[in-house]
């Protein structure tokens, strides 16, 4: 939602105020507008379960009293009386039975069970419904079985930071083992994301001779991590060609995409992967999950694999480390790709949806 207030041209569009309700550590982050307005209730700053009592039985008041036309959730949970309101879609794990019970019995498989509940109640509640991808539209109306017609499909956007051009591609043999080709992996350390594959892969490459580095970058869920934590010590024990990082600055990210040669993605799971987005418009070859809904996203130009089977991980690695001309054909393709995703598209799209939702529900009030 940050970037989406940040990137708007208000002048072009029929509303005259905004007003977001956050804690205090949100707004920090966003500007001052004289058409944007900001609330900081005390629930909201104090605890996941103050928060969700304030959306429960304070949210619609408030937005009556601000005068609003609209009600915007971007999470995704809403279960308040306030109407019209627009939902957005952006986690598919609740959605997908297999990926959501990689996580086994625990907390967290209860959590998104819980969520693919709620979930399916705000989008049967909802007046509008925004979705990133068509593949996530389409899937989650099996589940949830939402009744409007007023759905909008608006991919998120990249942020300019990450534009690099491409990199010159040299082949394998410029690289030794003092100096090796870097491979990247940035995305949390999650059953879904199947590093455990990607490191299997690598080490199957590196068996063969080539002179390569796995970097993983990313937060993690603490039982995938350890899990992956004693894979890396049977096969890097020394600690020679597999880095984990953890989770990086936001700021810092620039940096070491710049360090890296290839960018791998291998999740299982996604509604719409912005890393992917980032990894396209870093002007990196990239090797994928043949998951969707990543070919909606990356089209013909990346190097795709099944992300469950190592053999097939290391297959396509291995198509682009020993091919410049494969590696440069398909960076330049992904990065002109990655023009198509723009914050400033993203964010009219967004309002004019909401314009759409608002004139919808007036006329049906008369």
């Amino acid at each position: 939602m940050l970037e989406i207030i940040k990137s708007i041209d208000i002048t072009k569009h029929k509303l005259a105020k905004v007003v977001i309700w956050g804690n205090e550590n949100l707004f920090m982050e966003i500007g001052e507008y004289a058409w944007l307005k900001k609330i900081s209730p005390n629930e909201v700053n104090y605890g996941l379960f103050k928060q969700i009592l304030w959306r429960k039985f304070k949210l619609s008041s408030a937005a009556r009293q601000e005068s609003c036309d609209l009600l915007f959730i971007p999470g995704g949970t809403y279960n308040s009386s306030f109407n019209p309101v627009i939902t957005m879609c952006q986690n598919m794990l609740p959605f997908q039975w297999k990926e959501l019970l990689r996580y086994k019995l625990s907390l967290a498989t209860i959590r998104l069970i819980l969520l693919r509940w709620l979930h399916s109640i705000s989008l049967r509640k909802s007046d509008g419904i925004i979705f990133l991808t068509d593949y996530a539209k389409n899937e989650v109306r099996k589940t949830a079985r939402f009744t409007t017609n007023l759905v909008s499909v608006i991919p998120h956007g990249i942020n300019k930071r990450f534009f690099y051009k491409v990199k010159k591609q040299y082949p394998i043999e410029s690289y030794s083992f003092k100096k090796p080709y870097r491979i990247i992996y940035v995305s949390g350390i999650h059953p879904y994301k199947h590093q455990h594959y990607v490191v299997d892969a690598v080490s199957k490459l590196r068996d063969q001779g080539l002179p390569l580095v796995l970097d993983l970058v990313g937060p993690s869920y603490l039982s995938y991590l350890l899990e992956l934590k004693r894979k890396i010590s049977v096969l890097d024990p020394d600690k020679k060609w597999i880095n984990y990082h953890g989770e990086l600055p936001y700021e810092s990210m620039g940096d070491i995409y710049k360090e890296a040669n290839l960018a791998i993605f291998a999740s299982s799971c996604e509604n719409m992967p912005n890393i992917l987005l980032e990894k396209m418009s870093t002007g990196l070859p990239i090797a994928c999950s043949d998951r969707s809904p990543m070919p909606e996203i990356l089209g013909n130009d990346g190097v795709y694999f099944n992300p469950e089977k190592p053999v097939e991980i290391a297959n396509a690695l291995g198509d682009l480390i020993k091919s410049p001309d494969l590696r440069y054909k398909k960076a330049c393709a992904s990065f002109e790709r990655s023009s198509n995703f723009s914050w400033e598209l993203c964010s009219a799209n967004t309002f004019s949806f909401f314009e759409g939702v608002i004139s919808n529900y007036k006329n049906q009030s008369k």
